[in-house]
């Protein structure tokens, strides 16, 4: 293959690289992306008020949740014709060949390694609002965080998944709860409360900060819906993937959409967009003192955790794929006698830990957007492709609108990609930085030591097969 060296390793190599079938159906899958998502809605969507306002946010609301919809939609024929734990490196590799596949994972790696940076921050700022074991200082909570999650998915990913649709339960029930008491602290002045800047083109009351601002609001409404599509990457681990990892990343997006319209009406209509502007945790702040709002506290903390701890999942089946194909160093992906990925779990949980230690979790937020955007780039690229490249191969499930839906959202990721430097030039900037570093490494180093019989290669494989025959 020009440009790339692969070579067949032994039995021995991919018998040390085996993750555990059969664990999980459609509806666990589905779990996994609302686990993926929830903390979205308890915190983090809200600094998007600050940028565009209410109108704003609201709109960027809109076209960002048609982007994922049609993402899914893309996702689930790709997930369903393609089944493997790589998710988006594995489709782009047989669309894009490996460079692509490579620059693919890299970014869903950048995204994963860093949100839950950016979520433990949050996960601080619950526990020290509710004066837990008297901690004041958030490092603690990031530690025991890591340490304890890291080590549930390494007991085996049925007991994880287990786990997390449970804690994902309890963060919904929290979101029932704060709508209802929401309802009784509403007013629809509170939702236009942010001076309007004069000087902005097309500034107004619903859009404080005017049209430039719904573009700006765009990272932060990423948020609802951010890691969604690393329901794939469960592929190896779950029963008929080709029918229930479509089935599940669907549901999910479903139970998203109608969450994110409660959080970002209520929320702000009960709070006030000013006031819920730069909130560490919006909705038990909308709700005020009273007994509501420590019950969402609490729940909204298992909401937190809940990503957390499935994102750690999904970092380590990202890791684990890219290593066991070659693309990154080969130990990375050995896995333990409960077929858990042992240091594809434990080595992003550190550089995690450290960058949680910055505190800055709107930073972390927009770096973990960054690479979720080019990652949406490349995967929408790479469904087109297929498409009009491969328009035989088997698609148990099949986008409707095709190549017309992807192509929506990939247009929209562009932007995406455009708006973090808008946002914040430092975080997009840092996150670029990483992408190159790691692209250096696969063209001096990697290239050259690629894995023809790992699961994700042979799908290429077997499509450059079959194209030669044709």
């Amino acid at each position: 293959m020009a440009g790339v060296e692969e070579h067949l390793e032994s039995a021995d190599y991919l018998q040390k690289r085996q993750l555990k079938s059969g664990t999980a159906g459609w509806v666990l899958l589905a779990g996994l992306g609302v686990s993926y998502v929830v903390s979205g809605d308890y915190s983090g969507w809200n600094f998007g008020l600050a940028e565009g306002g209410f109108g704003g946010l609201a709109i960027a609301a809109v076209i960002i949740a048609g982007m994922y919809l049609a993402l899914v939609l893309g996702m689930a024929e790709l997930s369903s014709a393609l089944p493997a734990a790589g998710g988006g490196y594995t489709f782009a590799r047989r669309a894009l060949g490996p460079w692509g596949g490579f620059a693919t994972g890299t970014a869903i790696l950048i995204e994963y390694a860093i949100a839950p940076a950016a979520i433990a921050t949050f996960i601080g700022a619950y526990v020290e609002s509710l004066g837990l074991f008297g901690i004041t200082s958030g490092w603690w909570v990031y530690l025991a965080a890591y340490a304890l999650f890291i080590g549930i998915h390494l007991a085996g990913v049925g007991e994880a998944l287990k786990v997390m649709f449970v804690i994902t339960a309890i963060a919904l029930v929290g979101l029932l709860v704060f709508s209802i008491a929401a309802l009784g602290h509403f007013d629809v002045a509170n939702l236009t409360n942010i001076a309007v800047d004069e000087s902005a083109a097309g500034s107004s009351a619903f859009l404080p900060h005017g049209y430039l601002g719904i573009w700006a609001a765009i990272p932060f409404a990423i948020w609802f819906f951010l890691a969604i599509e690393g329901v794939p990457l469960a592929a190896e681990e779950t029963a008929n993937p080709e029918r229930n990892v479509p089935r599940g990343i669907i549901a999910g997006m479903a139970v998203l959409l109608v969450t994110c319209v409660a959080v970002l009406f209520l929320t702000t209509g009960a709070g006030g967009a000013e006031e819920m502007s730069d909130s560490g945790n919006p909705l038990v702040e909308a709700l005020g003192d009273g007994t509501a709002a420590k019950v969402v506290n609490y729940i909204g903390l298992a909401g937190l955790i809940a990503s957390f701890f499935s994102i750690i999942y999904a970092y380590s089946r990202q890791l684990f794929a890219l290593s066991r194909a070659g693309y990154l160093p080969k130990v990375l992906s050995v896995t333990n006698s409960r077929k858990a990925p042992t240091l594809a779990l434990i080595i992003p949980g550190v550089i995690g830990f450290i960058l949680s230690l910055t505190g800055q979790g709107a930073l972390l937020l927009n770096m973990a957007v960054f690479g979720a955007a080019v990652s949406y780039v490349l995967m929408m690229v790479s469904h087109i492709v297929l498409r009009r490249r491969e328009p035989d191969m088997p698609r148990p499930y099949r986008t409707p609108g095709g190549a017309v839906t992807t192509g929506f959202a990939l247009v929209v990721a562009v932007l995406a990609v455009i708006a973090t430097f808008l946002v914040d030039r430092v975080a997009a900037g840092w996150c670029l930085a990483v992408f190159a570093a790691f692209m250096v490494y696969f063209a001096v180093y990697s290239r050259h030591r690629l894995v023809a019989n790992s699961p994700d290669e042979e799908f290429a494989v077997l499509a450059k097969a079959e194209s030669e025959l044709k």
